[in-house]
């Protein structure tokens, strides 16, 4: 033959028969989006290297889920930046604490909104690191003490699901325990089960003031070297009880998402971090990129290597193209 018979441009010709064949899809219902609260009230405090985010005192945090909400989101996840910090974190657990109150109020003003809460002490510890610290390690079990505190306070406010990031060996098990004995049975574990040591959270750490005082976190964060680690991690999460397991940072670790898709039956979730989100903006603000076909791409990407959710600063935006 002069030419080969299958000719795959012909599936390619119009828009609607794209739309037809295509193999991924992205929804507004996949969606969490992160949010930043502190004390006060009618207060909105831009975040610089996080250009479009804030962080929000309850009443307009609030609005702005709504905002999010209305647009099919229907997820938030919660970050706490108390006024206080100590040593142990216990702003953290407080059970009057600053999520505590937020997960309260949305689930008075929205109550089919679904409020996830990220369980770690980091945002609330004078030191900055995700667990108790003596003698400058960081303690394992001791850590885990507080974390069953403070998961216990988010269920006992409403919050519909918790989601530990500290990466301290056993903190599902010891979390899903105190969830049990507490009345939350029926409260989800989402957990960071792979979450690397990266530089990409760098923008986060400024909006939550969490950067560590002193050395790094690669004692309990992943080596960004490793991928078989990751499947043993997500293997004990697993095995302690948890409901959903999570890769992060997303992008940079696709490949890490696709082995754990090919071999867990469990929905999985991806943090589109915030030195992604933050590269994205800084490139559309240079005019080197489109910024809404670039983060619509790198949602899709996510989504094809193997994500069920996707935790994403662009939540409002995405949300708002996908639906037109």
């Amino acid at each position: 033959m002069a030419f080969p018979r299958h000719r795959m441009r012909r599936l390619r010709q119009h828009e609607s028969l794209r739309r037809m064949v295509r193999e991924t899809r992205l929804v507004p219902q996949q969606l969490i989006y992160p949010l930043f609260v502190m004390e006060g009230k009618d207060r909105q405090e831009p975040i610089p290297s996080m250009p479009g985010q804030f962080r929000w005192s309850v009443d307009l945090l609030v609005k702005e889920a709504a905002a999010a909400y209305h647009r099919g989101i229907p997820a938030v996840i919660l970050f706490g930046i108390p006024d206080v910090k100590d040593e142990r974190g216990t702003a953290a657990y407080d059970p009057n604490g600053i999520v505590q109150r937020a997960v309260s109020a949305l689930k008075e003003h929205l109550p089919d909104l679904l409020v996830i809460t990220d369980v770690c002490i980091d945002e609330y510890t004078s030191h900055g690191h995700c667990g108790i610290v003596r003698d400058g390690r960081i303690l394992n079990d001791e850590t885990l003490e507080c974390l069953r505190l403070m998961a216990r306070t988010h269920a006992q406010a409403g919050a519909d699901m918790v989601a530990p990031s500290d990466m301290m060996d056993g903190r599902v098990g010891a979390i899903r325990e105190e969830l049990d004995q507490a009345g939350f049975s029926h409260l989800p574990i989402m957990a960071y089960a792979a979450k690397y040591a990266s530089c990409l959270y760098a923008p986060f750490r400024e909006a939550a003031g969490s950067s560590p005082a002193f050395g790094d976190r690669r004692s309990y964060q992943m080596d960004p070297a490793n991928a078989r680690e990751a499947l043993r991690e997500v293997e004990l999460d697993i095995e302690e009880g948890a409901d959903v397991v999570m890769v992060k940072p997303a992008l940079p670790y696709l490949d890490v998402l696709a082995r754990i898709r090919a071999q867990v039956s469990l929905p999985i979730a991806a943090y589109q971090v915030s030195g992604e989100y933050s590269m994205i903006k800084a490139a559309s603000q240079a005019g080197w990129l489109d910024e809404a076909q670039t983060f619509l791409e790198s949602l899709l990407a996510i989504k094809r290597a193997g994500a069920d959710l996707i935790l994403t600063y662009y939540a409002k935006e995405a949300a708002e193209l996908l639906n037109m």
